[in-house]
């Protein structure tokens, strides 16, 4: 794979998911503040919309390149790198977004399901990283990598223990990720997102609808999540909690699992 130097001063980021949700509002919030984006995807039509949505954007604004992209292939994930490095010479900031969820007993889950969802949270974060890491490296000036978790990471989460699981696995990677990539200055940030308003329970693999008295959590905007990234960048955070309600979720699922677990046990209908 070729490396091309340094060529401008625009900052270089790769985003994976970013046809919808989170990824998209990521891609809108780099492009805004000046950065060019690598925004990838398997639905090719959303990257359309997203490039109109970018080229809309107030001047002066970040370019964006779009690319197709199945993250469980890492033939796939760096083909795409290729292009994306043929078209912008060089990579700053990588985001490992994209995600699926998955809602079902761990035992009657079909398994098919368990599938797509392990290859796409954990496998899809691992060929990521894997391929832009070495890219980083050869560039010489360091890096940043954000890892999309969920303040479910450390929850006990019957009917979504696999999803959870999946999070914990990959906030696990940041973490130590983190002290493996010190040296070549690049940053890794743990990205703990709670409830946002995405199609994400909408397109959640498994079984569906909550229980009638599901509580009703307070959710916040994925664009809000979008300027969070842009400004860990900025100041290299290495953990990000966006809300305080989040921080409170993460406090109770370390200081009392069982209750938290057996609340979740309530709400959920198989």
């Amino acid at each position: 794979m070729t490396v091309t130097p340094h060529t401008n001063n625009h900052q270089v980021v790769l985003i994976t998911g970013a046809s919808s949700g989170i990824g998209y509002a990521a891609a809108l919030a780099f492009a805004k503040s000046g950065a060019n984006v690598i925004a990838t995807a398997r639905r090719v039509d959303r990257l359309a919309s997203l490039e109109t949505a970018v080229q809309r954007l107030p001047s002066p604004h970040g370019a964006i390149y779009a690319v197709a992209l199945d993250v469980r292939d890492p033939n796939d994930m760096q083909l795409a790198l290729q292009k994306g490095l043929e078209r912008f010479g060089h990579i700053d900031v990588l985001v490992a977004n994209a995600g699926v969820g998955q809602r079902g007993a761990v035992v009657d889950s079909d398994w098919d399901d368990l599938q797509i969802l392990l290859r796409t949270n954990i496998d899809g974060v691992l060929h990521s990283i894997r391929a832009v890491v070495p890219v980083m490296r050869k560039q010489g000036n360091g890096g940043h990598i954000i890892i999309v978790s969920s303040v479910a990471a450390n929850m006990t989460a019957p009917y979504t223990a696999c999803y959870s699981a999946s999070k914990a696995f990959v906030s696990s990677i940041a973490r130590s990720l983190r002290l493996e990539l010190e040296a070549d200055h690049i940053t890794v940030t743990d990205m703990l997102v709670g409830r946002t308003a995405t199609e994400f329970n909408e397109k959640r693999l498994g079984a569906s609808g909550y229980a009638a008295r599901a509580p009703k959590l307070p959710v916040m905007p994925a664009e809000k999540v979008g300027e969070a990234m842009v400004k860990a960048v900025n100041k290299r955070q290495k953990t990000v909690i966006l809300r305080f309600f989040d921080r409170l979720i993460i406090w109770a699922n370390a200081l009392v699992p069982n209750i938290i677990g057996r609340r979740a046990l309530k709400q959920y209908r198989v």
